[in-house]
């Protein structure tokens, strides 16, 4: 039983923070996800969904599975009457044998300062863990914990974050902690796994190049108060409608990001971006991918009817 159980807990310690929480190279874009207190930020409904495929094309030496492959759909929008702003996600995260699945709602409350923007942020809702057993393989086929143990299983715990996100016009820097009950999921084994908590710190910086060009760099670092990693990365826009840049994922990735606005008014947004594994390639594949659709809605704050007229239309 012990080499069963071993096997399980080794699954989940590898690599820990990383298998707990999924990444994105297009974080960029997907603040709200990071930190609850970036929801309605933008002053405009947002929904955002991202589909990532990690280490494109990797087997397993040992046992079935696939990569890792992440889908996400979240929602916000700021609320005149609350002061601040809503919003949710749902989260598919899949690693193997081992499935991450959230649902979760923000909440935002703004403050004024000066020219700038103090927004705190709460979060709450469900963190799932469903494991497929029927995919995992002891190196003991005699262990007995083999025989109560098949198919799929899965265990629903509370999840909860803060955070806060200072915002003027040319930046902005935020700092959140999510899994704050540290929520443990077991499957009935004598080992479990814990999610760890994690802090994220998020900036970004745009600097006018010129008429037409506007420049972003941005960074995220992440850590489960053992392990960090920081990503870093500069963006150019050519008019809000073409983008193009570089990241790199401290000791793992190179990642090239390119997207294109649609719709007269730019508020459909289309991003790509590919990594280029740096470290460690023979342990996975060399390129990672990742989609995102982006959809602003403009709101009305006011509550009034808004009038067009010729005279100030463009």
């Amino acid at each position: 039983m012990k080499k069963f159980v071993l096997i399980f807990a080794a699954f989940f310690t590898i690599d820990g923070w990383a298998q707990q929480d999924p990444q994105f190279s297009q974080y960029m874009f997907n603040t709200f996800y990071y930190n609850p207190a970036a929801a309605g930020t933008d002053g405009v409904t947002k929904i955002t969904a991202l589909y990532r495929s990690q280490w494109l094309g990797y087997t397993p030496t040992y046992g079935d599975g696939g990569p890792p492959v992440t889908q996400i759909i979240s929602v916000n929008t700021p609320v005149a009457k609350l002061k601040g702003g809503i919003g949710g996600y749902i989260v598919n995260d899949n690693l193997g044998p081992l499935t991450n699945q959230e649902a979760q709602f923000s909440y935002s409350y703004y403050m004024k300062i000066r020219d700038a923007k103090l927004s705190l942020g709460v979060r709450a809702g469900v963190f799932a863990q469903k494991i497929d057993f029927g995919i995992l393989r002891a190196t003991d086929q005699n262990d007995p914990l083999l025989a109560s143990k098949s198919g799929r299983e899965t265990q629903l715990r509370p999840d909860f974050a803060f955070g806060a996100l200072y915002k003027k016009e040319k930046y902005y820097i935020g700092v959140s902690i999510d899994h704050l009950s540290q929520p443990t999921y077991d499957f009935g084994l004598t080992e479990s796994n814990q999610l760890k908590q994690h802090i994220y710190f998020t900036g970004g910086y745009y600097y006018d190049l010129n008429f037409d060009i506007r420049i972003q760099f941005v960074t995220l670092v992440k850590s489960d108060f053992t392990k960090t990693q920081f990503d870093l990365g500069g963006i150019a826009y050519f008019k809000d409608i073409f983008w193009g840049g570089l990241s790199f994922r401290q000791s793992e990735a190179a990642v090239l990001i390119v997207g294109y606005s649609l719709l007269k008014d730019k508020s459909l947004k289309v991003g790509y971006s590919l990594d280029y594994i740096v470290k460690d390639q023979q342990a996975k594949q060399p390129t990672s991918h990742e989609l995102m659709v982006s959809y602003s809605l403009p709101v009305n704050s006011s509550g009034k009817k808004i009038i067009r007229t010729p005279r100030f239309r463009y």
